[in-house]
């Protein structure tokens, strides 16, 4: 086998290897990859058809990625739906990723019996990306119970969309925003938040309107 074959072969387990990846953007990068590759491979032993494919491949994996790019911080693509602490869809999606949860928030614990307690899904189209759990932790600080992304987008940060809208917190009357302690793999310190102990704590603009009873 010369070297040549070898670039063939890792085009081909790089093309692979993308098909087994949950997350979107890393699927779409990783098949971008093996196909530029394997453009390459087959240009060189001129197997024509197969440059075709993979230009094509190619072509349509940078359109998706760079629309995946584009809209990622996009609050048109990303909307942010509060639903009822109780409410039976979030407990289903809470259960549905519940092995998944523990892993990234080890400490998580959900009462929604607890004082001043919301619930937010972040959604693209009809389809649950993120979920956002808080609690009244002290008068005027909200503590984040759960920031929780599904797999498929977990190279995104849909939690971001529920903290610019400071309103749904200062309008309960917080002014003070701390992540879970201990979350595993935090992206906090792009939003703004600053590291305090083992938490990332976000401080809020005053709200121009009473706090809601």
């Amino acid at each position: 086998m010369n070297w040549l074959d070898l670039v063939g072969w890792a085009g081909s387990a790089v093309l692979v290897w993308s098909l087994l990846q949950s997350r979107v953007l890393r699927l779409r990068a990783l098949n971008l990859v093996g196909s530029v590759v394997l453009i390459g491979y087959n240009a060189a032993i001129g197997v024509w058809p197969m440059v075709g494919l993979n230009v094509v491949l190619a072509a349509i994996n940078i359109w998706y990625l760079r629309g995946m790019l584009v809209t990622r911080h996009d609050e048109k693509t990303y909307q942010v739906v509060e639903v009822g602490v109780g409410d039976q869809f979030l407990a289903h999606t809470l259960r549905l990723h519940a092995a998944d949860i523990a892993r990234f928030n080890p400490d998580f614990h959900w009462d929604p019996d607890a004082s001043g307690c919301s619930a937010f899904l972040v959604v693209t189209a009809d389809e649950v990306v993120g979920v956002v759990l808080s609690h009244a932790e002290a008068p005027g600080v909200a503590q984040i119970d759960l920031d929780y992304v599904t797999p498929k987008f977990r190279d995104f940060t849909p939690g971001e969309f529920v903290y610019r809208r400071s309103h749904l917190f200062t309008e309960r009357g917080f002014h003070r925003v701390v992540s879970p302690p201990r979350m595993i793999a935090p992206y906090y310190h792009r939003l703004g938040f600053r590291p305090e102990g083992d938490s990332y704590v976000l401080d809020l603009p005053a709200s121009s309107t009473p706090p809601s009873a």
